[in-house]
């Protein structure tokens, strides 16, 4: 069996803390792994990594790198398994078309690149649902297995313990079209999946519970790839047609392909699906509510993290970032704080959070999509302050990583070394930057930063110019891909020394310094802008 593991939504649900450019799958709410990392240990104890294959896009291939060589403890060196030291497939999507086109896309990687038939079982994940009980969840997609072996196509429906607005939900037959006797699965009966009604009211979904036929579609499902691609031939063709190409044609026709959810296309029409019900503790933290319902409480119900008082306050939840949030009196609410904006909402009100973003989006405020920190392959920055012709960030640069040689034509920059050794290009000349010293670069000049040493490096940058966005750069040379023009550029490097060994401050890590630079400042994390950034 393999597993495709789908990782490139950008839930805005979980709003001011999941946001486009860092989704709620590498979010850890619920310690100290991402979700997307506690996805991959659900199944790695009983399906060897080198069969799971995570599909994500661009725009988040370094945050999945990122959280697998964190997991694996690995350097990785390419996008997939093959010459990769990350044991597990990375593939990327070229254009968002929703599930169905992004399962075939997958389903044609394990039949073109990893060799498997048309027999091979492949089981989908999403990226970014908790479930505590892992072996009750691992023995379910065992057993899963052998029924898609059969040709059947199983979705796994998750007892609900409460009427929610925010799940869609299956409505499975009374008689199980696969009983444990047939199967030959003890206790395992699969019914079939007779409706699929997406995100319900509350009313009709106080009804389904009564009902008792109904069950949370968890987006999880088993099937034959022969099995998927023959529904697809029957209820979507535009998509079959696309898998009678090779794997590299389809990646450059992916637009071409209908934009269609895997239910819609599929599920909802094929003769083939049945269902596994589970009664299992399953979250997909869909909104702050979920998040609530998931977390420890205190004695008054209150959850808290961070800085926070509270008084005569019951029913709360607060999520702290750096300053200290007091309440008094509240009841049933939720406050959620980052460094660039609160969310105080009402219990039950969650999934109105969407409608903040959408009205943010419209209004083209940053905030919809963007933290003050981005997080990059080569580390993150952090805006600390923006105004009329200036910028400052804290920039951080991991062990051994370096930022493309880059222009800007707007501004220019003062980088100051605040932790470990800096090794700095402006121009033709290579430099080291140690730590209380500092580097300036001209508007229009070839500059680059990088971590030399063993332990972050950290750096100050203050921008100044008639333009601080930033799209404001041109990119010659760049080892993530990103650059949009190469050129060749003379150095003279002089000699370095073995950079000091920086102490570690926090998470950062530090690095070596080059010579002949004046004041050097790294770059901070600055928010996302519609082009490259460092």
């Amino acid at each position: 069996m393999k597993v495709l593991i789908l990782a490139g939504g950008s839930g805005t649900r979980l709003w001011p803390l999941s946001r486009k450019n860092y989704p709620k799958q590498f979010l850890r709410l619920t310690g100290d792994k991402s979700l997307l990392q506690q996805t991959v240990e659900r199944l790695i104890g009983f399906i060897p990594p080198g069969d799971i294959i995570i599909m994500t896009n661009n725009e988040y291939k370094f945050h999945v790198l990122s959280d697998l060589k964190e997991l694996f403890n690995t350097q990785y060196s390419s996008l997939s398994a093959p010459g990769s030291l990350i044991p597990a497939h990375i593939i990327l999507e070229p254009a968002s078309r929703n599930t169905a086109p992004a399962i075939a896309l997958g389903a044609k990687y394990c039949l073109e690149k990893l060799g498997c038939d048309r027999n091979e079982v492949l089981f989908i994940s999403p990226s970014d649902h908790v479930i505590p009980d892992v072996e009750q969840f691992r023995e379910h997609v065992k057993r899963a297995e052998a029924v898609a072996g059969k040709g059947y196509i199983v979705t796994f429906g998750i007892k609900p313990t409460r009427p929610e607005t925010g799940y869609g939900y299956i409505k499975i037959s009374k008689l199980p079209v696969v009983s444990s006797k047939q199967s030959g699965i003890v206790n395992e009966d699969y019914f079939n999946a007779e409706k699929f009604t997406e995100k319900p009211d509350m009313e009709t979904a106080k009804k389904y519970i009564v009902d008792g036929s109904y069950y949370w579609n968890s987006g999880m499902f088993a099937f034959s790839i022969g099995t998927m691609i023959n529904e697809f031939k029957k209820h979507v063709p535009e998509i079959y047609g696309m898998l009678e190409k090779s794997y590299d044609e389809i990646v450059d026709a992916f637009n071409q392909m209908p934009e269609i959810s895997i239910d819609y296309s599929v599920m909802e029409r094929s003769d083939r699906v049945v269902t596994l019900p589970m009664d299992i503790y399953w979250n997909d933290i869909g909104s702050w509510d979920s998040l609530y319902d998931l977390l420890v409480k205190d004695s008054d119900g209150n959850i808290r993290s961070g800085d926070a008082i509270t008084i005569d306050t019951i029913g709360t939840m607060i999520i702290g970032g750096k300053r200290l949030i007091a309440t008094v009196g509240l009841e049933d609410s939720l406050i959620i704080e980052t460094d660039d904006a609160i969310l105080i909402a009402k219990k039950g009100q969650a999934q109105k959070v969407k409608e903040i973003v959408e009205n943010l989006s419209m209004s083209n405020r940053r905030e919809a999509s963007e933290h003050l920190t981005t997080y990059r392959p080569w580390g993150s920055y952090t805006v600390l302050e923006e105004g009329n012709r200036y910028k400052i960030k804290r920039v951080v640069v991991n062990p051994r990583e370096r930022l493309s040689l880059q222009l800007h034509h707007h501004r220019s920059e003062h980088w100051v070394v605040i932790r470990g050794t800096a090794k700095v290009t402006i121009g033709k000349i290579e430099k080291l930057v140690h730590e209380n010293e500092s580097a300036y670069i001209p508007k229009s000049t070839l500059h680059r930063l990088e971590n030399p040493g063993k332990v972050p490096l950290e750096i100050i940058e203050v921008q100044n110019g008639e333009y601080v966005g930033e799209d404001d750069i041109m990119r010659f040379d760049d080892v993530y891909g990103r650059e949009e023009k190469k050129i060749k550029v003379e150095k003279k490097p002089e000699k370095l020394s073995k950079p000091d060994k920086p102490k570690i401050s926090g998470k950062l890590k530090k690095s070596g310094k080059p010579k002949k630079l004046p004041k050097l400042s790294k770059p901070k994390k600055p928010k996302k802008s519609k082009k490259k950034t460092k």
